[in-house]
């Protein structure tokens, strides 16, 4: 079958930067690699080419994402993951070198610990021929997984066990073999990594520069030296992901509407209101109290960021197409108390005779007074507007925040509109948005600073 293999269908979430994979098995079957929690993509691509999902594989207990396989192991799939993973929902459980017979293939288990103790990656082996490998977060393009998710303590430990794995698990292995990452470009999970989503074996041997390290000690400080932060959710998942999220179905998801009554009263209990609005219209009126996140790719990231998990949450969209996606956003990342839409938007809820909350926006380039860049730390090395203070959004309280009226940027907006909704939560009422970003400043003002 090796001449007939048909290469995977690729499923990538650009805000979490993770790829999933739909997998032809050549007998009407299929097999899905690290799904993610909705499974209505699976199914409709497996049925528009007359497949059945017949397998949901996982490499590890993600820390990132909300696994699907529950879900379509309660369509029918059968669950295969990691022996050491723990996980309590009838998962069959393999070891290095388990192998599962596929009908004309075979999925060979492949111990590789180092992005978590119970990771494996899979090679898919036609006949005696390897035709792909599935390295969900050991071998990444250009990159491999951190291994700080797990413990602080374990950190060293873990990345040495990671380059133990990839020299003698994974670059033995043919040159030409195709290799099929989870985590990528925008992944949380990988250390620095470019746009592309999969490669080779001998591409990684050649090009990746994490690889090119002359032993284990210089790995270790490489790879070690390039970890940023990271969201605060993933200390939650990989229990959420052992013991088995909960199910909804391959369905769109309802949300009821809330009058802004409802809201109102729900505001004062506790609950956080997302405005999924652009920049522009939260800035013009919004909910008082509410934190602005933008609905584009990176949605799911910003709210596990600033909103507690678990926390109560209404949404506020304009068009009642966006709440699917903004559903399925939360949920991938285990957001599940969500309370229901504000009816009528803001307008309704003006229209109902309460404030509207509003936030100045002012041009990049007519910054003036003390300026907050709200950009991960790494962005803001690589360039900023001169005098600028750096605070991680992800990590911004209103104590933290420069005193006096304050601008905030970030690279476009968004990001900014958070970080101000935030403080004006807080307290804060001297607080402009910066639209656009340091390079849009330096074209009128000049060179940007360099470092911290």
């Amino acid at each position: 079958m090796t001449g007939g293999f048909v290469a995977p269908v690729a499923f990538v979430d650009e805000g979490l930067g993770n790829s999933s994979y739909l997998v032809d098995l050549g007998d009407r079957r299929a097999l899905v690699v690290d799904p993610a929690r909705h499974p209505g993509g699976y199914i409709a691509e497996a049925e528009r080419r007359g497949l059945e999902v017949a397998y949901a594989v996982e490499t590890h207990l993600h820390a990132d994402f909300v696994s699907g396989a529950r879900e379509l192991g309660a369509l029918g799939a059968a669950l295969l993951a990691p022996g050491h993973a723990g996980e309590r929902f009838g998962a069959r459980c393999l070891a290095d070198g388990e192998e599962v017979d596929l009908g004309g293939l075979t999925l060979r288990a492949v111990g590789t610990p180092g992005h978590t103790p119970e990771h494996l990656a899979y090679l898919l082996v036609d006949g005696a021929t390897p035709v792909a490998l599935f390295s969900g977060g050991s071998l990444l393009v250009a990159s491999v997984a951190r291994t700080d998710l797990i413990d602080p303590e374990r950190t060293e430990a873990l990345a040495r066990s990671l380059w133990r794995s990839l020299r003698e698990r994974v670059l033995v292995l043919p040159d030409d073999l195709r290799v099929y990452p989870t985590h990528g470009a925008g992944s949380f999970c990988s250390a620095p990594a470019g746009a592309e989503r999969t490669t080779t074996i001998g591409r990684e041997k050649r090009a990746n520069p994490l690889l090119s390290a002359p032993d284990e000690d210089a790995f270790l400080r490489q790879l070690l030296g390039g970890l940023g932060t990271y969201p605060p959710y993933f200390l939650r998942l990989r229990d959420l992901n052992r013991a088995g999220p909960q199910l909804y179905g391959p369905g769109e998801a309802l949300l009821p509407a809330l009058r802004p009554q409802d809201l109102r009263r729900l505001l004062g209990a506790g609950a956080w209101v997302v405005d999924a609005r652009d920049v522009d219209a939260y800035a013009r009126g919004h909910v008082p109290g509410s934190v602005s996140i933008a609905l584009r790719p990176q949605f799911a990231t910003w709210l596990g960021w600033v909103v507690p998990f678990g926390a109560a949450v209404v949404l506020v969209a304009d068009d009642a197409d966006d709440v699917a996606e903004l559903v399925r956003q939360a949920r991938n990342i285990g957001y599940d108390q969500l309370l229901g839409v504000l009816a009528g938007g803001v307008d309704g809820w003006g229209s109902a005779g309460y404030d509207l909350g509003t936030i100045p926006l002012r041009p990049v380039e007519q910054a003036f007074g003390p300026v907050l860049d709200v950009r991960q730390r790494g962005e803001y090395d690589a360039g900023h507007v001169r005098g600028a203070h750096n605070v991680e959004l992800g990590s911004l309280t209103a104590a933290e925040a420069p005193p006096g009226p304050v601008a905030v940027m970030c690279g476009h907006g968004e990001r900014a509109m958070t970080a101000a909704s935030l403080l004006a939560r807080g307290g804060r009422q001297d607080v402009t948005v910066l639209v656009g970003g340091p390079d849009e400043w330096a074209r009128h003002q000049g060179p940007l600073e360099i470092g911290s």
